[in-house]
């Protein structure tokens, strides 16, 4: 028992530098005779008071990893400790674990152990033992290991409900710098299959409802930002290639956390590029939710985010020709444009305007952040407020930016973005001893200037 624990905790610890974990997507009722169930809003049921989805055991198979990634703490060049769970022990922690009710569902990585098929081979025999001994229902999200054999891919897609095929580093050039077992052909194999079985297996269930399901809840990759120097329109060109591709439910995106000293690699001081992080995140859902391109986020010219303006607001500024929209007579691909309006509350102005003339105080009610969007809009032609270059300039600037101390929330918390770190400007000015308060006002109020110096 001391040995299982021992191990629990070095393949626990070692796991935490994995975040995608989100909500399950999907639903699996209970049913007599089997553990757990799974509900397509959170993972098994599991909610905490404001929200969040709670809680999987994030754990990995092994860490004796035969690669030597400089940027992983597992690489096996590193003096770390070493442990592997055997697939049943794994599957008998994961089973008393849930009816302790510490957890709700698993996610199970690993380390290369020998070769792809034969972690992939323990990862199957582990999840095989929960779903067809214990009866297992909870949701499960497996990384496949890139390299594995087509079979062992789909054998692993049949019983978990995500799949994930991390891409780790935005180009072939850094993988091959910074990974150089790994290959940009190793990945991308692995994300086509999954694609293609999910869609072939989609047409079986319409035709069998009592057909088997591969990966119900979809795909998933990751990438690290800041080990290597790709700019954020390679790696959002990327993202978005990526979803019409191989139609992932979510790229993740890992700010480098400097845990191994390399020298092709950020020094071990370096600050996790969390705002960066947070940017990416945010045009992420640009992309997604508000029919957003690339291309229109970023540029050659301008080919990184702003760290004080969210992307939306950035595309706002630079195409003072969109605006002012009327809100009583845009389309919803216009009002989502509009900053301070998102889906939610674009839907709900063209429903209530169905009904009355809309004005600032029924766009109020609907959700409208007005403090931004008063700008950019028209009520019946007349504009929503009057505002100087500055005042529009310092309703648009992030106060997430300026606010040190700010950190990254734990992985175990599983929320789709971390709370973002100050814009390193902010770090440079506390580092030489400035005040943290008088170091954000000087760098919002040059921050303003600047944004109002491009209207």
């Amino acid at each position: 028992m001391a040995e299982l624990a021992e191990k629990l905790e070095i393949l626990a610890d070692s796991a935490k530098y994995d975040v995608a974990c989100t909500s399950s997507g999907v639903d699996r009722g209970g049913r007599h005779g089997s553990l757990g169930s799974c509900s397509a809003a959170g993972i098994c049921h599991s909610f905490t008071p404001d929200g969040r989805c709670v809680s999987l055991l994030k754990v990995l198979l092994s860490n004796a990893c035969c690669y030597d990634c400089c940027y992983c703490v597992n690489r096996r060049s590193n003096d770390v400790p070493r442990a592997t769970f055997t697939p049943r022990e794994l599957a008998e922690l994961t089973i008393g674990f849930y009816r302790r009710n510490y957890i709700e569902g698993l996610f199970l990585s690993s380390a290369v152990l020998g070769s792809p098929d034969i972690t992939m081979e323990r990862m199957i025999e582990a999840l095989r033992i929960l779903r067809e001994e214990y009866h297992f229902r909870g949701y499960i999200h497996a990384k496949t290991i890139p390299g594995a054999d087509a079979l062992l891919i789909h054998r692993l897609g049949m019983l978990a409900d995500r799949l994930s095929v991390n891409i780790e580093l935005p180009s072939e050039e850094s993988l091959h710098r910074l990974a150089p077992d790994k290959q940009k052909s190793a990945v991308l194999r692995p994300m086509g299959q999954i694609a293609a079985e999910a869609r072939q297996n989609q047409r079986e269930l319409q035709l069998y409802r009592t057909a088997p399901k591969f990966a119900p809840a979809g795909q998933s990759t990751q990438m690290i930002i800041g080990a290597s120097p790709e700019t954020d329109r390679h790696i959002l060109t990327l993202t978005e290639a990526l979803y019409k591709k191989y139609s992932l439910k979510r790229v993740f995106y890992s700010a480098y956390l400097p845990v191994v000293q390399d020298s092709r690699l950020p020094a071990l001081t370096t600050r996790p590029p969390l705002l960066r992080e947070h940017r990416l995140y945010q045009a992420d859902w640009l992309l997604r939710f508000y029919h957003f391109s690339a291309g229109e986020l970023l540029s050659e010219n301008e080919p990184n985010f702003d760290p004080y303006l969210d992307p939306k607001c950035d595309w706002a500024v630079r195409h003072p020709e969109f605006f002012p929209v009327e809100v009583n007579r845009a389309p919803l691909n216009e009002l989502l444009r509009v900053p301070g309006i998102g889906p939610k509350s674009a839907r709900r102005i063209v429903k209530a305007r169905k009904l009355q003339t809309l004005g600032m105080p029924e766009l109020k009610r609907l959700g409208v952040v007005l403090k931004r969007a008063q700008y950019f809009i028209t009520c019946n032609g007349c504009l929503g407020a009057h505002g100087s270059r500055s005042e529009i300039a310092g309703a648009l600037v992030d106060p997430k930016a300026f606010g040190v101390g700010m950190q990254q929330l734990s992985l175990d918390d599983f929320l789709p973005t971390a709370l973002p770190d100050a814009a390193p400007q902010m770090h440079q000015l506390t580092g030489q001893g400035m005040p943290a308060q008088e170091a954000a006002q000087l760098l919002r109020q040059e921050a303003v200037t600047c944004i109002t110096g491009r209207m």
